[in-house]
């Protein structure tokens, strides 16, 4: 998930389904239906953000198909092809201690727990195992190496801290 001001990007349409106006929806949240959860949508489309009610969803093989209110034909539906989906970051349910969502790590400068800068935090990538910390480097960087950094907190990432806008991980730099 990315965010955009008081918006967090929760899923994207890929395509239709159907011939009734459904959609096909890959989903950021996890689990997958929890996409579902959301009924008030905002979709960015090149630029234009268009408002969308889920009236109804459901599981589809591997994936989340929907249908939006007003949208009832497959060519409208292909209409919204490529849309992220957003909702409000306030609809998202609180997490606990120590637990965090992807948007709110994009950005954290990360540095190594002897104080070296290894860049900021670009985005994650989940691998199954575990998810995995893309870091680029920036100007107060010690090298211009991108890493990629397993989020495994209390083992790699020793601390968070979001009003700090900082990482702190237990990781070697040669890596």
């Amino acid at each position: 998930m990315t965010q955009t001001s008081q918006e967090t990007v929760i899923g994207r349409i890929t395509s239709v389904f159907g011939v009734k106006g459904w959609l096909k929806v890959y989903s950021y949240t996890d689990p997958k239906e929890g996409i579902l959860s959301y009924r008030n949508w905002t979709l960015d489309l090149d630029g234009r953000r268009i408002p969308a009610r889920l009236e109804e969803g459901r599981r589809q093989g591997q994936g989340i198909v929907v249908r939006l209110k007003g949208v009832d034909d497959r060519d409208v539906a292909l209409t919204y092809c490529g849309a992220e989906v957003r909702v409000d970051t306030d609809a998202l349910p609180e997490l606990p201690d120590g637990e965090f969502y992807w948007f709110q790590l994009e950005g954290l400068d990360v540095f190594t727990v002897e104080g070296e800068c290894l860049g900021k935090v670009h985005h994650l990538i989940e691998t199954g195992s575990n998810d995995v910390l893309v870091v680029q480097a920036a100007p107060e960087s010690i090298d211009q190496r991108e890493r990629l950094i397993p989020y495994l907190p209390d083992q790699v990432v020793r601390e968070v801290a979001l009003a700090e806008s900082r990482m702190v991980v237990d990781w070697d730099p040669e890596f």
